[in-house]
């Protein structure tokens, strides 16, 4: 017998309030307390089946770790959907303490939530994954691997997807909520200032000593460090664009500096902008003190200012942040100054085709919180906007998984110097909103609905 997804519902009172995962042993979830009642049914609400806990652990790998009582539970329309999904195990206590647990066929995540308030999930329901996420910010409800979480509702996407985006009329008010943050000139330096202007200060607490904010390259190597993964994904651009002692480069979005100093170390010339005070200080700073500010300087302006050609262009996770209606703007500013027989390489996020047409017209957390502004855009878009431009594609490569691992040193990094970030003044808010925002993104390269590209780009024959 198959009982396939199902919902645990267990009667009796807790012994003690478990609080996270690491308080049950084994695969099957058995709870540590072992003075509980445990003569409960399991109910199959697609089938309508009830089953004793005793008859389903000869069924399937599971013992039930804690109580619930059905009587007088909230019902929200979430709670539905999740006896239907296919992947993993989500363990979910209520604000009394109760428990519920839910389970599909297949392997996947094992998540677990830890539910405040219930209002949290009517926020699901109504805002979609910004109200989770503002909930989640304002500590109604928590988990014990936020990571798992999130990844657990994405490849469950089949079940839960309706919930993602909230109701029609807040999906509505978020698309023109976006339109009110594009990417103009003006517009483009306040997104820009929203993010990376936090602070030097806060950024080095947690990202590499080179201060690279985008995807390294491990290449497969479990012992490479993050500061070398780094470093080995801007020395594989020089290569790509095959740059070589004298070349001048034009980085468009150049951060905090590492790979103009990279490349200057080599001997090539670099020219890097960016709309942010902060990067451009921290990047001159560097420069000047590695000795390499006759070869590489740092322009405050926007991308569309940039005046003369170059023998190469690279771009390093700012695409993302252009946004949709000014893609045809970006790649004739690469096409108008990139040299006759030189070579662009612009690495970025890429969103998974089916998705980016699905959800074209959606704005999730990412996009109204962090970089507003944005917009991810698919590999077939991308081909599109730069043959329109009159650009191709030599070659293109994607190291998504990479990114999984960049973006968990980070998260890493950000949990133990947390304190230092509160002193800098911000919150437990803030700090809540940080994790939410890597975490998502983890979960989002786990379940391979995003990816990361280098496209080698040409002009056109």
């Amino acid at each position: 017998m198959n009982i396939t997804p199902i919902i645990t519902i267990i009667t009796g009172d807790l012994t003690r309030p478990i609080t996270a995962l690491s308080d049950m042993t084994g695969d099957t979830g058995t709870a540590m307390g072992r003075s509980m009642n445990t003569g409960g049914i399991i109910t199959d609400r697609r089938k309508g089946r009830f089953m004793s806990t005793q008859t389903l652990s000869r069924t399937r790998s599971l013992s039930i770790p804690f109580a619930v009582r059905e009587k007088g539970r909230h019902h929200n329309p979430f709670l539905d959907a999740l006896t239907h999904i296919e992947y993993g195990r989500m363990t979910l206590i209520d604000p009394d303490g109760n428990g519920l647990e839910f389970s599909g066929p297949e392997k996947g995540p094992r998540a677990f939530l830890r539910l405040h308030d219930w209002g949290a999930l009517d926020e699901l329901v109504a805002r979609g994954e910004i109200g989770f996420a503002e909930a989640y910010i304002d500590g109604r409800w928590d988990t014990n691997d936020l990571p798992a979480l999130l990844t657990f509702g994405l490849v469950n996407s089949e079940s839960l997807e309706r919930f993602f985006h909230g109701r029609p009329w807040y999906a509505l008010l978020s698309h023109v909520r976006s339109l009110l943050h594009g990417n103009s000139l003006r517009g483009s330096k306040r997104n820009v200032m929203a993010h990376y202007d936090l602070g030097n200060d806060f950024y080095a607490l947690w990202l590499d000593d080179s201060m690279t904010y985008s995807c390294a390259l491990f290449e497969g190597d479990e012992d490479r460090s993050l500061e070398a993964a780094q470093a080995a994904k801007y020395r594989r651009i020089l290569e790509k664009i095959s740059a070589t002692p004298g070349d001048h480069i034009l980085e468009i979005g150049c951060g905090w500096g590492g790979f103009a100093e990279e490349a200057a170390h080599y001997g090539l010339k670099v020219t890097g902008v960016t709309l942010s005070r902060e990067q451009a200080t921290y990047a001159r700073e560097r420069l000047y003190c590695a000795g390499l500010q006759h070869l590489a300087s740092i322009e405050l302006a926007d991308y569309r200012e940039v005046t003369g050609q170059f023998d190469h262009i690279v771009s390093i996770g700012m695409f993302e942040h252009v946004g949709e209606p000014y893609w045809p703007v970006y790649f004739d500013t690469v096409k108008k100054h990139l040299k006759p027989g030189g070579n662009a390489l612009v690495q970025s996020i890429t969103l998974d085709d089916y998705l980016f047409e699905s959800l074209h017209d959606c704005n999730g957390f990412i996009e109204q919180v962090i970089f507003p502004g944005g917009m991810l855009p698919s590999k077939s878009r991308f081909y599109e906007e730069i043959a329109r431009a009159g650009l191709e594609c030599r070659r293109m490569s994607t190291f998504g998984q990479d990114y999984v691992r960049t973006l968990r040193h980070w998260l890493s990094r950000f949990e133990e110097r947390k304190t230092e970030v509160k002193g800098l003044g911000y919150d437990e808010k803030f700090l809540r909103l940080w994790r939410f925002y890597l975490a998502s993104c983890i979960a989002s390269f786990i379940s391979h609905r995003t990816d990361v590209m280098q496209a080698e780009l040409v002009h056109a024959a």
